[in-house]
């Protein structure tokens, strides 16, 4: 079963930076599409980021495109989400997300397997 687990969210001033991490484990990385969404109180979740599968090509959202960078490591099966820049509408609850063998896509709806969530919270 595959298990994703986030981590390095937490409280930074706008216009600081925070990098995630997202652990995964129990299947190979590059047999799957991964992306980075977050959820804002009161909004729908949103595609922020993400991988192809196999890595071979990287997708950003409007909102980010320029602060954010997503990266991997196919060794040590995580994927990293830095954050430059940060607004105050960045404010959200951020998840990882796979799907096997899937499509490069930022709806949510397209991927089946999700991690916990971690909070990001920017604010001065």
């Amino acid at each position: 079963q595959v298990q994703l687990v986030e981590s390095g969210g937490g409280l930074v001033q706008p216009g600081g930076s925070l990098r995630l991490s997202c652990a995964a484990s129990r299947f190979t990385l590059n047999n799957y599409a991964i992306g980075w969404f977050r959820q804002a109180p009161g909004k729908e979740r949103e595609g922020v980021a993400c991988f192809s599968i196999g890595g071979k090509s990287t997708y950003y959202s409007d909102s980010v495109k320029g602060r954010f960078t997503i990266s991997r490591d196919n060794a040590k099966s995580t994927v990293d989400l830095q954050m430059n820049s940060l607004k105050p509408e960045d404010t959200a609850v951020y998840y990882c997300a796979a799907e096997f063998r899937g499509s490069s896509s930022l709806d949510p709806s397209d991927f089946a397997s999700w991690g916990q969530g971690t909070q990001v919270t920017v604010s001065s």
